[in-house]
């Protein structure tokens, strides 16, 4: 398999410890991409309609993109357990990972805004809203951080990839000093050798 990667962007993070918790690493072969919002890179292009990163090729040559998708394509391979099978349990994981990457869907949105566009055309009131809904995000999580515990699934590798990234762009937010609950969590779940072997370079 072959996989279009930036170890800046944090969803091809969150295959990347998905492939680090299943076992996959060394079956996959990582592709540079020069993957920008408003030029697209010609070569993901050239195998999927969104040339977007993470973009994964299969071993029959098949384009799979969207992280979420990729995601569960490996765990499913491997027989991984990171989606939890039908139940509540699966619920869980699922909105988790939703939200936390609804999260990662506005700040990279913030980042787009303020790397993509002179500065005469940025918005301030998009990156107010964008902003507002990490805030509302890392709330939700704080209130239901006790129920974290010691879960690895994708609802946790999607809120780990999420809050690594907020370390990485927006350290301004400074997330921990009123997320108490949620940065002790994200503490232990950080040491993991998969988040470990993932964290991108310093910004």
């Amino acid at each position: 398999m072959k996989l279009f990667h930036s170890h800046f962007s944090p969803f091809a993070r969150k295959v990347m410890v998905v492939a680090f918790e299943v076992g996959l690493t060394d079956a996959l072969e990582l592709l540079p991409t020069a993957a920008h919002p408003v030029k697209r890179d010609e070569t993901i292009l050239a195998r999927h309609p969104l040339a977007q990163v993470p973009t994964l090729i299969d071993d029959a040559g098949h384009a799979i993109a969207d992280s979420r998708v990729i995601c569960e394509y490996l765990d499913t391979r491997a027989a991984g357990g990171l989606f939890p099978a039908a139940g509540p349990a699966r619920w869980t994981a699922l909105n988790d990972q939703s939200t936390a990457d609804g999260m990662l869907d506005a700040a990279l949105l913030i980042r787009y805004e303020l790397t993509a566009r002179p500065e005469a055309e940025r918005s301030a009131a998009w990156i107010a809203g964008q902003t507002a809904k990490i805030q509302s995000g890392l709330a939700s999580f704080e209130g239901s951080a006790g129920q974290l515990g010691h879960r690895v699934d994708i609802g946790t590798i999607a809120l780990g990839c999420a809050l690594g990234y907020l370390d990485l762009r927006f350290s301004e937010l400074a997330w921990r000093a009123t997320h108490p609950a949620l940065t002790t969590w994200y503490e232990a779940f950080a040491a993991r050798p998969a988040m470990m072997a993932t964290r991108p370079p310093a910004a």
